[in-house]
């Protein structure tokens, strides 16, 4: 029998702990990739829990008379989300970084228990950390011999079976054999025989490939091992390679069955190893040392350079963003017709929205699921419609609306924030979103010298917002692959490293950023603007020194009804004209008819 509530899911979960001999187990949104979205085969914390967020764990004690016996692990972006998919009945909440994992196993747990964990599913410094937690109160962390998850997930669907696709060169700009002789010289100049990349956009990125196994993010499942001497391993399902693929990478890379990766990394006795602990689960490292190698803890070679967009990448996101503009255009000219009138829900909005993306051309697939928020909902930050919380966009309210396109030249991702009339926003709604606004402009407009991390300018997009005594629980920006993920490091814009990687990474000539600050009144409404950047060296009259800038990529008209002119200068009027002239300028051609006079409308000059 299908087990249809969460209560009965972690029941099971729990007899299923007992019977292995565990006190507790750890159910983190990860795969053996340690992807951010995942496929559906390693939606475990979804399954059990009901959560739908990108990121999240839960800790379930296996004796249900403890208080807690589980909790949820969310960070700022979910705090909302979390309390209205997740049973708080069965859970308790949990805010992270203010807590851990481990800090809560070592307050929680019994004295001396054995908490499992699947060390495919974990980086290894989070299990050395809830190692150390547990050991200080007499218990240890178990390595599980298959996960207790997947014992009681009776219809538990199967890894994706489909072909790994090819990704032409007019795409990448590099061919692959170009890409893996860089990464064999770094390991050369190392003094290192291998690096083992098991980031899925890594491997996408190093061999020229794409797939459809993780839904938003065209990446095919597989490990791959890169040596000193420009041969690679590829491990990848049997029944995903095609002639194309072979043709493709030629005699240098070596296609193996995925289920041969172990036994590959036993046999690296002896050598030296790179393996990133950022994007590599523990049980990678585990294997290598049971192996006898000797194990080197390194950035991803590829992650960098796949971070720095050459020239063709920079060209096709730029066309990518013309037709993107236009389609998510299109659509708010719809809504501007239609939502007035009372009958457009979130899901309905969401639909239109894509069916104009895919009206646009050559859309492979979204970026993420389409944030489509009315009133309340938009303060919730990652939110996700559903059935049960679809709301209608009800007249003189605010709708938040984030989204994105997969397209063979480029990854889009885009927020706007409009206003549902017809009456006139209030000051509190036009004060709000004229600061974000604000913040938005300074990020867009900086100016700084090379070596400046994402860090060091996050200020900027805050201080508005911060002199009002306001601000706001996400990270600014974050980095952006091509063809690839939307959330792509190592570079980001956020308060600090926050205990993330990317958050120390100097900002370089080519990478792509997101420029979105927000502000979210819970239970109201939420703001937010985001358009694309890329880094580009600027040139300064009389400057000293190498300084760099940013290049706006997104054009799509910003909402001027929530625009309050009287707390924007004349060089944030003037930027706000320019942008809109370019919007006009790149999207207006590809409009006709009522659209083209309402986006005429919306690029008129303040």
């Amino acid at each position: 029998m299908l087990m249809n509530t969460h209560e009965a899911r972690l029941d099971a979960l729990r007899k299923e702990l007992k019977a292995r001999g565990l006190d507790g187990f750890v159910i983190p949104i990860s795969d053996e990739h340690m992807s951010e979205y995942v496929g559906g085969y390693a939606q475990r914390l979804e399954w059990l829990t009901g959560f739908g967020g990108s990121a999240g764990t839960a800790a379930v004690l296996t004796d249900p008379t403890r208080t807690p016996a589980a909790a949820m692990f969310v960070d700022g972006r979910y705090t909302l989300q979390v309390r209205d998919q997740v049973d708080g009945r069965l859970y308790a909440y949990e805010s992270v970084p203010q807590t851990t994992i481990a800090a809560w196993l070592s307050v929680h747990a019994p004295a001396g228990a054995k908490i499992g964990y699947d060390a495919w599913l974990h980086g290894s410094k989070w299990a050395q950390a809830a190692e150390k937690a547990l050991a200080a109160k007499g218990g240890s962390l178990v390595a599980v011999d298959g996960n207790p998850v997947d014992t009681v997930w009776q219809d538990r669907p199967a890894p994706s079976p489909a072909p790994a696709l090819v990704h032409p060169d007019q795409f990448t700009g590099e061919v692959s054999e170009a890409k893996r002789a860089a990464v064999s010289e770094w390991l050369a100049g190392q003094n290192l025989d291998a690096a083992v990349i098991t980031a899925l956009d890594s491997i996408a990125w190093l061999l020229n490939i794409r797939g459809t196994d993780v839904e938003r993010t065209p990446v095919a499942l597989s490990y791959v091992i890169a040596r000193a001497d420009g041969t690679a391993d590829l491990f990848i399902a049997p029944e995903k390679v095609t002639d194309d693929l072979r043709r493709h990478l030629g005699n240098a890379v070596s296609i193996k069955p995925r289920d041969a990766f172990v036994g590959a990394l036993h046999g690296l006795s002896g050598k030296r190893v790179s393996v990133d602990p950022e994007r590599a689960v523990s049980a990678i490292f585990e294997e290598l040392r049971k192996a006898g190698a000797t194990v080197v803890e390194d950035r991803d070679p590829t992650v960098l350079p796949k971070a720095i967009k050459n020239p063709v990448e920079q060209a096709g996101h730029r066309a990518a963003q013309a037709r993107d503009g236009a389609a998510v255009s299109r659509f708010l000219h719809w809504l501007a017709v239609e939502a007035p009138r009372g009958e457009v829900t979130e899901m309905s909005a969401a639909d239109k929205l894509q069916a104009c993306r895919q009206e646009a051309g050559d859309l492979r697939d979204l970026s993420f699921d389409t944030i489509s928020g009315a009133g309340p909902n938009g303060a919730v930050v990652h939110y996700r419609v559903s059935e049960e919380t679809n709301r209608t966009l009800e007249a003189n309210s605010v709708y938040l609306v984030d989204s994105g396109g997969q397209y063979p030249d480029g990854t889009t991702d885009i927020t706007r924030t409009v206003w549902v009339g017809p009456d006139a926003p209030g000051p509190e709604v036009k004060d709000r979103f004229t600061r974000v606004l604000k913040g938005h402009i300074a990020l867009a407009s900086a100016v700084f010298p090379k070596g400046t991390a994402g860090s060091q300018l996050d200020v900027l997009a805050r201080m508005p917002l911060w002199q009002a005594g306001l601000d706001y629980a996400h990270g600014t920006g974050h980095g952006v692959g091509s063809f690839l993920s939307v959330h792509e490091g190592p570079q980001r814009i956020a308060k600090s490293a926050g205990g993330q990687p990317g958050g120390d990474q100097p900002l370089l000539a080519g990478m792509f950023l997101s420029n979105e600050p927000g502000y979210y009144k819970t239970g109201e409404y939420g703001i937010r603007i985001e358009n694309l950047i890329l880094v580009e060296p600027r040139t300064i009259a009389g400057g000293e020194g190498d300084f760099l800038g940013f290049e706006t990529l997104t054009h799509v008209p910003i909402d001027r009804h929530l625009v309050d002119t009287g707390l924007l200068t004349e060089k944030e009027i003037a930027w706000w004209n320019t942008y809109h002239a370019r919007v006009l300028e790149i999207v207006g051609p590809q409009l006709e008819g009522s659209a083209k006079a309402w986006l005429e409308a919306q690029c008129v000059a303040l």
